[in-house]
């Protein structure tokens, strides 16, 4: 019986062998793409543009996900990185790819003033009527900024001024309500009104754009709602 067990041990050794000889080798190695994608995205993060080229010419995936969802066009327009995100647009990253928190690269660049970048996505399909996390529009946050230049860029490429977001407020009460009321803000106001905001459109409230100007001593904006 001795004999016989040991037999059947060999056995099965000899076979738990073959099939472990059988079995591929676990690779060490990613594929060269995944390596060229880690490097497009380390390459945005740092706002190298020749580095993010070498990326792409290796086979890097344009618009692959990183930290938080986003994207390497998403990473350099955060950083305002222009030379970087420029070379990605023109290579066709997606403009309008969102992150984690909804930021694409047309928002996040409107809603900080990034013209620069904000320019090369709406030349390059951005949708004006994309919004963020609050339900808004590029104008919203830019006109909350105060960012005139920003303001008009996005009145002229055709975003409605008059989109409400998801605090029932449109631009021209954000300007005015997240505002201090200074010269920034007036000119801010002008250029929506000019732009074609409605003034007569309440916030959640009920409360008009002018008398949420006058409750806060804003006599300048008053002047422009009235004009």
């Amino acid at each position: 019986m001795l004999f016989a067990a040991a037999i059947a041990v060999s056995t099965l050794l000899a076979a738990t062998a073959c099939t472990a000889s059988t079995d591929p080798a676990p690779s060490s190695e990613e594929p060269s793409v995944s390596e060229a994608t880690r490097d497009l995205l380390d390459a945005a993060t740092a706002g190298d543009a020749a580095a993010a080229q070498a990326a792409l010419d290796a086979g890097a995936d344009i618009d692959a996900r990183g930290d938080a969802g986003m994207t390497a066009l998403v990473t350099a327009t955060k950083a305002n990185s222009v030379d970087a995100a420029r070379l990605l647009i023109e290579a066709g990253a997606d403009v309008n790819a969102k992150d984690d928190i909804q930021d694409s690269a047309y928002l996040y660049a409107g809603a900080r003033g990034h013209d620069e970048i904000l320019q090369l996505t709406l030349d390059h399909g951005a949708d004006l009527a994309s919004t963020n996390r609050f339900g808004g529009t590029a104008l919203i946050p830019a006109s909350e900024r105060g960012l005139l230049s920003t303001v008009r860029i996005l009145l002229d490429a055709g975003v409605d001024p008059n989109h409400v977001n998801n605090l029932n407020w449109t631009a021209l009460h954000e300007a005015i309500v997240l505002g201090d009321g200074s010269r920034a803000y007036v000119d801010v106001v002008r250029a929506l009104i000019d732009g074609g905001a409605d003034v007569t459109i309440p916030d959640g409230d009920g409360v008009l754009p002018r008398d949420l100007a006058a409750s806060r001593g804003y006599d300048a904006i008053v002047a422009e709602i009235d004009r």
